[in-house]
């Protein structure tokens, strides 16, 4: 993967010691004619994790928190390209914590803008989820937050600026820390009932692999307020849990817990308001921002005189996986912790 626009240039990717920044350096080190890449986050320990791990030259660390500008400011010097993967993902904490979380995803996030912008950086492509879309916790409230001001920064930056931002938003990234599928394996290691919460729930599936490939399309093909969706496989959570036991050749009882708090039945990742202008790109969508100027009679009481009968992209209607074909993608994830 010869990636030319990359040629000589630094990347910044912060929250960089997590699951995603972890497959960025597994798939750009070697392939890539990067000058740098800098990992900015704030767990020392993984950082010397990773710096024994790939014990390349052209990987940089940095200490800071995305809630401190200046710590951003001493990474983003210098800086051509940002991939912004920092966030509190984790939906209980969130709910039991939310002003942290608005911390880090919504200001955090207007931090790593806003050092960006001052530095000169030419293209930072934001991660959010599929939570985003509907919110119904504190998790998916903050990164719906992160996006509105994502993209309220673009539009005042406008097409002409020096720095394009873009968004990308995905689903269940499948082996992802904190995600269900290592959570099975520990279960069956340690001879337990796989607990699932309700067999009937949807959730999409795509691979640590798909998510970069996402952000790397929303890197090449990403105007200024662009959000970008990868079209992904769902599964429900029986036919999850039943791949995980015939993968792992387990035996082990599956026991419904019940929904817990803040879950969605099914996820969405693109809502019927933005399906209304989302533009089919393949294996993509594409939805570009809504451009309007700060005339608020023209944001608010005129519509355009169409009604359109759409519907939300979500886990639940789209291509539907079974046993064998979840079973395909365990085996394309490849092992997890």
């Amino acid at each position: 993967m010869k990636e030319d626009i990359f040629k000589d240039k630094v990347l910044l990717i912060t929250g960089g010691t997590g699951s995603f920044g972890n497959k960025v350096l597994e798939m750009f080190l070697n392939n890539t004619e990067l000058k740098e890449i800098r990992i900015f986050s704030r767990d020392e320990k993984k950082q010397d994790d990773m710096r024994k791990k790939y014990n390349n030259h052209k990987l940089k660390f940095f200490i800071g928190d995305v809630r401190d500008i200046n710590t951003i400011d001493v990474a983003m010097e210098g800086v051509d390209y940002v991939f912004h993967a920092a966030a509190l993902k984790q939906v209980p904490s969130c709910e039991f914590f939310p002003i942290e979380a608005a911390k880090t995803n919504v200001f955090g996030s207007y931090n790593v803008l806003e050092s960006a912008v001052k530095h000169g950086v030419k293209k930072i492509v934001c991660l959010s989820t599929d939570k985003a879309a509907y919110p119904i916790n504190a998790m998916g409230m903050s990164k719906a937050l992160m996006e509105k001001t994502i993209i309220a920064k673009a539009r005042m930056l406008g097409d002409d600026a020096k720095t394009t931002i873009c968004l990308t938003r995905y689903g269940n990234v499948m082996g992802s820390r904190g995600s269900v599928i290592p959570l099975f394996y520990k279960l069956i290691k340690e001879g337990k009932p796989l607990t699932v919460t309700d067999p009937e729930m949807t959730r999409y599936m795509m691979t640590l692999e798909d998510a970069v490939k996402l952000v790397l399309f929303a890197f090449k093909n990403g105007n200024q307020g662009d959000l970008f969706v990868q079209k992904a496989p769902g599964a429900t959570i029986q036919t999850l849990a039943e791949a995980v036991k015939k993968f792992k050749n387990s035996d082990a009882e599956i026991k419904i817990i019940g929904t817990r708090h803040g879950e969605k039945d099914h996820e969405v990742l693109v809502t019927r308001e933005e399906m209304t202008k989302a533009i089919d790109m393949g294996d993509y969508f594409k939805i570009p921002m809504d451009n309007r100027d700060l005339n608020y009679d023209k944001f608010y009481p005129e519509g355009d005189g169409k009604v359109r009968k759409v519907e939300s992209y979500t886990s639940n209607n789209t291509e539907r996986l079974d046993i064998n074909g979840m079973i395909e993608l365990l085996k394309k994830m490849g092992d997890v912790e």
